[in-house]
């Protein structure tokens, strides 16, 4: 049995889940746009025990400050846009166990999983029981969100010096002293290590082993999921890719459709890499919209950034800036 595993948000869904949260209050968008850059920072220096992908667990004062709840989180997954040719292609994978690893919130993904047709046990994400969090902060420690945020609107466009010392002193001295510091420190979101751990656990209790898997992503959150299944020798395969995910994969397939992978995967079940590799030259690296490239042993990747990043924007809009 072949084990594929998808990131959810850029290969599955169109939308990032956590940027349309916040936009369900004022100026919640701008604030996020400064916190996802804040986590792009951390993760790129390398902070003890922070991982990429945390976000999550940032944003969750202000989700708690402007009372989201977890209706609200399954609502957005109900109405999310799902990449042309997603459920189409899952539904092909007769011979195939297919799993998704995602940062998202565990009331977001789970939905997108129905819509999608992948099994909740195949589903590893971010849980967050966010109602009982709000029910135990305090008037005054959302009084302090109220004020960073402010203090976040006025930040300077491209101050990222000024914004990391802020929000340095905020995340790690203020807030944990709040009733809202619980939060932090238990919502740990499914990015980084997190999800090269989860691929490690799906396929080890299946018997199978990173070097007989493939693994999709396309984000920062993906980098060491796409690294330990390349370096291992299976197939690590960037979507519509950042520059934080394309160094690290096998292959790139830049498209608007997901079911273009239907002839990288048949080829990787009938005969490993070197089948997939045979099939995209057979093939050619671009034809229409959809283009291939054999990313493995190649160094210089400033061409396929700028397609997949053509055709991410085309295909994420707005989420397509983010990390």
């Amino acid at each position: 049995m072949n084990l594929v595993f998808f990131d959810m948000e850029g290969p599955l869904s169109i939308q990032d889940n956590a940027y349309e949260l916040m936009k369900l209050f004022p100026n919640g968008g701008q604030v996020f746009e400064v916190i996802s850059r804040y986590d792009d920072l951390l993760a790129i220096e390398g902070r003890e025990g922070y991982e990429p992908g945390d976000t999550l667990a940032l944003i969750v004062p202000f989700l708690i400050h402007h009372g989201v709840a977890e209706g609200d989180i399954s609502g957005l997954a109900e109405r999310a846009a799902i990449v042309a040719g997603a459920r189409e292609l899952i539904m092909s994978l007769k011979h195939w166990q297919v799993f998704c690893i995602s940062t998202s919130y565990e009331q977001y993904a789970s939905r997108i999983m129905q819509r999608v047709g992948i099994a909740q046990e195949n589903l590893a994400c971010t849980r967050f029981p966010i109602d009982r969090y709000r029910n135990l902060a305090q008037d005054e420690d959302r009084a302090l969100v109220e004020n960073i945020e402010q203090e976040i609107l006025a930040l300077k466009a491209g101050d990222d010096e000024g914004m990391k010392k802020r929000l340095d002193r905020f995340f790690w001295e203020e807030l944990p002293q709040t009733s809202l510091g619980l939060a932090l420190r238990e919502v740990k979101p499914m990015g980084g290590r997190r999800k090269a751990a989860a691929l490690r656990r799906f396929a080890r209790v299946r018997g199978q082993f990173p070097e007989h898997v493939v693994v999709v992503g396309d984000s920062i959150t993906d980098a060491r999921m796409l690294e330990t299944v390349g370096r291992a020798g299976g197939l690590a395969i960037a979507f519509n890719a950042n520059e934080y995910a394309l160094p690290y994969a096998t292959m790139g397939l830049a498209s608007t459709n997901l079911s273009d992978l239907k002839i990288v995967l048949d080829a990787w079940e009938k005969g490993g890499g070197n089948a997939v590799k045979q099939a995209i030259e057979a093939y050619g690296e671009g034809r229409g919209e959809r283009k291939f490239h054999w990313l493995e042993g190649r160094d210089n990747l400033e061409e396929p950034l700028q397609i997949h990043q053509r055709i991410r924007r085309l295909v994420r809009q707005e989420a397509s800036k983010l990390g």
